[in-house]
């Protein structure tokens, strides 16, 4: 009986806690794009939980403050609103946290700009597919 009244709970409602895992949370909340992203960037120091270094398997809850290191020297700050330990839509996901990023300078804008451009002149030819590497080995005389 108890198994099928949690069931019936929304996804935003964790059953019997109102804590979670660090990672899973980052997960749920659609910061990283894996649990095991997140469990990564927590275990390389990208991740701060109250002011103290994210380990992964530390149990967050609402109230608390998150800063994670992003590229280009940003850092993004958050406060944990909701915990949910059960994968919602994106939207749904966003209601989870509350912002406290500043807005970037025009500066920063600019860098992200350049350095997207950058990227994308400097990619690498991908690899040759089959139809390639066909027409490759028949220059070759194979």
């Amino acid at each position: 009986m108890k198994a099928r009244e949690q069931a019936g709970r929304g996804a935003d409602e964790v059953a019997g806690s109102d804590r979670v895992r660090l990672d899973v949370w980052l997960d749920v909340a659609c910061l990283f794009r894996t649990r095991s992203e997140a469990k990564h960037a927590c275990s390389a120091g990208r991740v701060e939980l109250n002011g103290e270094p994210g380990k992964p398997h530390r149990l967050v809850q609402a109230g608390d403050a998150i800063v994670i290191s992003r590229p280009l020297g940003r850092r993004q700050s958050l406060t944990i609103l909701r915990v949910a330990e059960r994968s919602i839509p994106k939207a749904e996901a966003r209601a989870l946290y509350e912002d406290r990023t500043p807005a970037p300078t025009p500066e920063e804008r600019e860098i992200r700009r350049m350095d997207r451009l950058f990227r994308a002149v400097h990619a690498g030819a991908p690899a040759p597919g089959k139809r390639e590497r066909r027409a490759l080995r028949a220059l070759r005389g194979r």
